[in-house]
């Protein structure tokens, strides 16, 4: 179940492995999220965990390079990949799978109903671009989504 104040509305990132796509995007979420006056909380989670059975540690290496570079301190105890559930999807507010090419036909199996409420972004993973391009490129979607939400609020 996702962690955070729960009078805080949620986003749930959402990519296969949730070992570093999704991981990014709530991380940097977190972080920049106060600095727009949003009370909103990022979480993120799996949709084929045991897709990462060859992930070590807890969360991906360049994550942790990433968020030191831009001055994001990351949790004392980083907890390791999480599977999400049905009840995980219905308590956010917004639900965004990071590809939808790989994304939504995981949701249409797991969750049948669920893969035409989700948002999708475009970042690949690793067997299609490289970690430097989908980290800029969930910045860029991170940056774009506070702005509509701060635009809301």
């Amino acid at each position: 179940m996702m962690s955070g104040d729960s009078a805080s509305p949620i986003v749930l990132f959402l990519c296969t492995g949730n070992y570093y796509r999704s991981r990014y995007a709530e991380l940097l979420f977190n972080a920049w999220a106060p600095a727009q006056g949003l009370a909103w909380r990022a979480d993120s989670q799996a949709l084929a965990l045991e897709s990462g059975a060859d992930n070590v540690g807890p969360i991906s290496a360049a994550v942790i390079q990433a968020c030191g570079s831009r001055g994001i301190a990351l949790p004392q105890s980083l907890r390791y990949p999480l599977a999400v559930c049905e009840a995980d999807l219905r308590a956010a507010r917004r639900v965004i799978a990071l590809k939808e090419a790989e994304h939504r036909p995981l949701l249409a199996q797991r969750f049948s109903g669920w893969q035409d409420r989700v948002e999708y972004w475009h970042v690949h993973d690793l067997d299609c671009g490289t970690v430097a391009d989908a980290l800029r490129d969930i910045e860029g979607g991170v940056v774009a989504l506070l702005r509509s939400l701060a635009m809301q609020s």
